[in-house]
């Protein structure tokens, strides 16, 4: 730990001793920003830049005043760059969701967690994957991982650093640094670190008995050549993410001296259990244009993620959680030691370009991997080979079709049709994907099963109306939803798939209204509908409902921007399904109803310069209702009234 320490010290003075001349950006074209949801103050978005006429000329304005800013400190994402719609991007200084610092409440709460930063969850709505092909099946901790796909590349004319603290009450604190400055005006190079200590918010017995404890961080560079034609994308991603698992609060039915809202007094199941969750990523996205309008590009991926989970049975009461969940031990009677490593390969190899206003692009990918074990009597691997495409049409600035499609030899697809216009914004979706490699085949100290599942049938049909008036904007929408052959863990904690079809139909509105200049009310509702054989397979709520009312104004001549709220949020009953840390899988059950139960937060986040701050008051109507206190998951409380402070500190030279 203190190579590594010592290691990433060195890196950072390195990188940011560079005798570095130029900070000028690379010239990559622009494109306006694409049409959908308003972004509602947030002033993340496409920053239009005027080109240095001088390679080296320094940005000096008339008063000899340094203006290096969010507007000299701008990056892109890697899917815009091979889409052929680069959009230079400030980075976010507003106040709108700063008080959304961690990346559950970031989702507007749209997943299912066991309260606490950095532990299990999943999405309470369906969505349909990206990938098609065979995947680990292990994905409890996705929105904790900051991979290829999320990366940002940076183009700076100075060094450019962003620190963001977040200090939760019952220290649960998050810590993200973030670096990047330009070797040369075509050259950029950065680092991202990210840390989670997040304490326990039931029963800890120490300041430090940490829930949570996460080290992350990512290397990225991006290059384009003197003659432009050249340009590459590169990363390298880690991620060590620590679970000391609790299994719940413990039945007032089995245990009559166990409450269900005593919090830090709560009896739970496991004190000696862990899971870690390794994850490592090395990326490389490069193109060339061999004529104009019309490059080839190549894609590598090798993805690595070690899964495992232990409980040391035979001198720990966590045994007492495995006698009554999952009673039979197949490899081990004094010790749970589950094991899986997932790898994966994959090559793209492609084409794209212009034609006037029709983006296309057609490639073909190779993708090879394993999952291992040492319970495994044979390592399973697998083989794919896909073909796709992508077209896109920019009839006006406002108006725009796109299509785009794989077929994964022999038997699986994905077909996306998107249409957007300043009034209308719908998709299309109908997919044929693979059940995870952990769904096919597991072998676990309490289960075991080989399945041979057929893959699973989606369609979906998204569609949104979009109404802007002066003070008001209203987003009616709605989401259509067919699946067969779901496969899915049931109550036995074993993954099943589904005979009958579920069909789900899920009317939204999304409005936000301006009260008076200041004042500002925000609310977004859903309506879940399932029908059809397989509709049990699916626990999702009948109503969700996020609402806000803030006020928004400069003070003290300009010098401080405030905003101050509330903001409410409400589930309906539902049978919310159970965590098994020791498959890190949610499953079904039947037995425990989560309880319809409105939470209320006060927040306040205010900016000084560049530097934001926020305050955030959690669940403030705590022991106001008819219930002490609500459920995210079966027997997992959500947060008590606790009070969380954060700073954000961008510096640009």
């Amino acid at each position: 730990m203190r190579f590594k320490f010592i290691l990433f010290l060195f890196l950072f003075s390195g990188i940011w001793n560079l005798s570095l001349q130029a900070q000028v950006r690379p010239r990559i074209p622009q494109s306006g920003n694409p049409t959908g949801f308003p972004p509602q103050q947030n002033q993340e978005g496409e920053q239009e830049q005027k080109e240095e006429s001088q390679g080296r000329k320094k940005l000096i304005d008339d008063s000899t005043k340094m203006v290096f800013g969010p507007k000299t400190s701008l990056y892109f994402l890697e899917k815009d760059v091979k889409r052929n719609r680069i959009r230079k991007i400030e980075g976010d200084t507003s106040l709108y969701n700063f008080h959304y610092f961690e990346p559950i409440p970031k989702s507007k709460w749209m997943y299912q967690d066991l309260g606490n930063v950095g532990s299990a969850a999943k999405p309470i709505f369906y969505q349909v994957p990206e990938m098609i092909g065979t995947t680990s099946g292990f994905e409890v901790y996705d929105p904790y991982y900051f991979g290829p796909d999320s990366m940002r590349y940076y183009d700076t004319k100075s060094p450019y650093t962003q620190m963001n603290a977040f200090f939760g009450g019952g220290n649960r604190n998050m810590l993200d640094l973030v670096f990047a400055r330009n070797v040369n005006p075509r050259w950029n190079i950065g680092f991202n670190f990210k840390t989670i200590r997040a304490r326990k918010t039931l029963n800890p017995n120490a300041r430090d008995d940490n829930l949570t404890e996460q080290n992350a961080y990512a290397l990225h560079t991006n290059y384009r050549s003197e003659d432009g034609k050249y340009f590459l994308m590169g990363s390298f991603s880690r991620m060590r993410h620590l679970v000391n698992e609790q299994g719940g609060i413990i039945s007032p039915e089995i245990d009559s001296t166990s409450l269900l809202f005593a919090y830090e007094d709560a009896k739970v199941w496991l004190r000696d259990s862990r899971a870690i969750d390794l994850r490592q990523d090395y990326h490389l996205y490069h193109e060339y244009e061999l004529i104009k309008g019309w490059q080839i590009y190549h894609v590598f991926d090798r993805r690595k993620q070690e899964v495992s989970f232990f409980s040391p049975l035979a001198t720990s009461s966590d045994s007492a959680f495995f006698n009554l969940i999952s009673p039979i031990r197949i490899l081990d009677k004094d010790t749970t030691y589950n094991r899986n490593k997932f790898t994966d390969w994959r090559n793209e190899f492609g084409f794209k370009g212009d034609l006037g206003p029709v983006y296309y692009n057609a490639f073909v990918k190779f993708r090879s991997g394993r999952m291992i074990s040492p319970n495994f009597v044979e390592q399973g691997s697998f083989s794919e080979f896909f073909i796709g495409g992508a077209l896109r049409g920019d009839i006006s600035e406002k108006w725009r079709f796109e299509a785009e499609g794989e077929y994964a030899l022999p038997d699986a697809f994905r077909v996306k049709g998107t249409f957007v216009s300043p009034y209308l914004e719908a998709t299309y979706t109908k997919a044929l994907y693979k059940p995870t490699a952990m769904q096919q085949f597991y072998v676990g100290n309490h289960h075991q099963w080989e399945n041979n599942f057929d893959n699973i049938g989606v369609d979906q049909i998204q569609g949104v109306l979009k109404a802007d008036f002066k003070s008001l904007s209203l987003r009616p929408n709605i989401t259509l939803n067919r699946i067969n052959n779901y496969v899915f863990f049931n109550n036995k904690q074993v993954p099943t798939q589904a005979s009958g079809e579920a069909f789900m139909v899920i009317p939204g509105l999304k409005f936000s209204a301006n009260l008076n200049k200041k004042l500002f009310l925000e609310a977004e509702a859903f309506y879940t509908l399932i029908t059809g054989d397989g509709k049990d397979n699916f626990r999702i709520p009948e109503v969700l409902v996020n609402s806000r009312l803030f006020y928004e104004s400069p003070m003290f001549d300009e010098n401080i921007f405030v905003q101050i709220g509330l903001e409410g949020r409400y589930r309906s009953d539902n049978l919310a399904d159970f965590y098994n840390p020791a498959i890190q899988q949610f499953h079904i059950q039947n037995v425990f109803n989560v309880f319809a139960y409105p939470v209320v937060d006060f927040f306040l986040n205010a900016r000084i310069n560049r530097t934001r701050v926020l305050l955030r008051m959690n669940h403030i109507n705590m022991n106001m209702m008819d219930q002490p206190g609500y459920f995210v998951t079966p027997y997992f409380t959500g947060l008590r009234r606790t009070l969380d402070i954060g700073i954000s500190w961008p510096l640009f030279d």
